[in-house]
């Protein structure tokens, strides 16, 4: 049996075996596996407008893990996070590991899934306890593209995270709760 110490410390543990843990694993950002492309100087202000709102509050996402072809990624959704229409140029699994979401007509609770095609259009609404989900993707590195590009779509935006805000920062993961 392989020693676990070996086991969890190495990013390309080189006999093929590696253990991941969510309190250790980068934030998304940190890992910089995901780019923003299209970005357009009123998509720009809108962003920046919607992070001072609080947007950096209602989320947390971290890179599980990743190698060439294969990423794992783990995201808690505070409830009402108004996540914008998007698009990325990997096909995602997603799981949904405890919560709900809204996801067009759907709500989807724990154990429930969706798979979204690479560069096709789509957002969800965590449900009242915010939902987490994990994101599996054939590919380690992968793009957001926002197709709310207005101005008035990022205030709107801006709003609801303002008016969530509050209420998010006594919020804890569903799967804890």
């Amino acid at each position: 049996m392989a020693d676990t110490a070996t086991l969890g410390n190495s990013p390309g543990a080189a006999d093929g075996f590696q253990v991941f843990r969510t309190s250790t694993s980068p934030s998304l950002d940190e890992a910089g596996h995901m780019e923003l492309v299209n970005a357009t100087p009123e998509l720009e202000a809108g962003i920046g407008e919607a992070l001072e709102a609080g947007f950096g509050e209602g989320t947390v996402v971290k890179t599980l893990f990743s190698r060439p072809g294969f990423s794992l990624t783990y995201a808690w959704f505070k409830s009402g996070f108004p996540l914008p229409l998007h698009t990325h140029n990997a096909d995602c699994m997603y799981y949904v590991v405890a919560g709900s979401l809204q996801l067009g007509n759907d709500t989807l609770g724990a154990g429930d899934g969706f798979f979204v095609a690479k560069h096709k259009a789509y957002r969800y609404t965590p449900g009242p306890e915010g939902v987490e989900v994990l994101e599996f993707r054939h590919a380690e590195d992968f793009d957001i593209d926002f197709l709310a590009k207005s101005a008035g779509i990022w205030s709107k935006i801006a709003g609801t995270v303002a008016s969530r805000r509050e209420a998010w920062a006594s919020e804890i993961p569903p799967s804890q709760a």
